[in-house]
């Protein structure tokens, strides 16, 4: 059985992942890089994966697969 984060964890995770590693990749400086190596791990602990693409990737699937259950389609 495969633990799955909340939605709204994931969401917040995802966000903060990314807007962190935009900043570091502008040379934000070390707190940044600190807050970034922080949501990294946290989102790697909840996907389950050790590299921040990799859990970025799984979190987004997660996270489609989550509104696919909350949204049927309809005919």
């Amino acid at each position: 059985m495969t633990v799955v984060a909340h939605p709204s964890l994931l969401r917040e995770l995802v966000e903060r992942c990314e807007t962190l590693r935009r900043h570091a990749v502008s040379g934000a400086g070390p707190e940044v890089a600190r807050r970034l190596e922080d949501a990294t791990y946290t989102l790697c602990v909840v996907t389950g994966t050790r590299q921040l693409d990799a859990a970025l990737s799984v979190a987004r699937r997660q996270l489609a697969d989550a509104m696919n259950r909350r949204q049927p389609f309809h005919s």
